[in-house]
């Protein structure tokens, strides 16, 4: 009885952690199936916010206008920048110190993307023109910092690129210059094998005078076999014997 309760608990713990594992794979699957969902919709919003501001910027004038290309001018710099240092840390670890930088600048873009955001539905035109100068300013700032980083990750990877090609180039330089050098030496090589065979032959008078000629020349016939062949019949014109008989 104790075997058998003891059987049927181990069943059951095992059973548990089954149906715990399957849990737990469902929770991750479910998660990872929102977080997917979640990115798909923000990228899905963040197109027809850029798609809204680049028609307000090209379709309305004044203020209004003004404030919807300093939004995307900066959404613009700060997306191209973010990808650019998550794509190229990925290669080059020493990336992540310009990401904290580039971390510390967005949110001065955040705080400005969202004070552009709520100067657009302000009645006052006057006011949020009058303070148009000072909003360009910041954005200048904040984009020429963004596209600093860009451009200096870009042609770190690009410096990268040429002298790990410089340096691949004359790997094989060298290469080819010791396979040149091989099949040289390989030609003479054969070529000075050969004339030494050749110097070690005899002339061919004196080989063919070392020849033996005549009976002794000849190669020695094999021994008969078990079962030797049958003479073959004399001359046609030889008579057969006659066999001998007994009387």
């Amino acid at each position: 009885m104790e075997a058998g309760a003891l059987i049927i608990i181990f069943a059951l713990l095992v059973l548990f952690a089954f149906l715990g594992l399957g849990a737990w794979a469902t929770v991750k699957a479910v998660g990872a199936a929102k977080r997917g969902v979640d990115r798909t919709i923000t990228q899905a919003r963040r197109t027809v916010e850029d798609t809204a501001l680049r028609a307000k910027s090209f379709g309305q004038v004044g203020v209004a206008g003004a404030l919807a290309q300093l939004r995307l001018d900066l959404r613009t710099s700060m997306r191209a920048t973010q990808q650019a240092l998550y794509q190229g840390v990925q290669v080059d670890a020493s990336l992540k110190e310009s990401i904290g930088l580039f971390e510390r600048l967005s949110a001065h873009g955040y705080e400005l993307d969202d004070e552009l955001k709520r100067l657009e539905q302000e009645p006052d035109r006057a006011r949020t023109g009058a303070m148009l100068p000072e909003l360009r300013d910041r954005t200048a700032k904040i984009t020429e910092a963004a596209d600093s980083l860009r451009w200096a990750a870009r042609d770190r990877a690009r410096r990268f690129a040429e002298d790990d090609l410089s340096a691949l180039s004359a790997q094989i330089e060298v290469e080819s210059g010791a396979l040149r050098d091989w099949s040289r030496e390989s030609v003479d090589d054969l070529a000075a094998a050969a004339a030494a065979w050749d110097a070690q032959q005899p002339p061919a008078g004196r080989a063919a005078s070392a020849a033996p000629s005549g009976p002794a020349a000849r190669t020695p016939e094999p021994p008969a076999a078990l079962n030797p062949t049958p003479p073959q019949s004399g001359y046609p014109w030889q008579k057969a014997p006659r066999p001998e008989t007994t009387t």
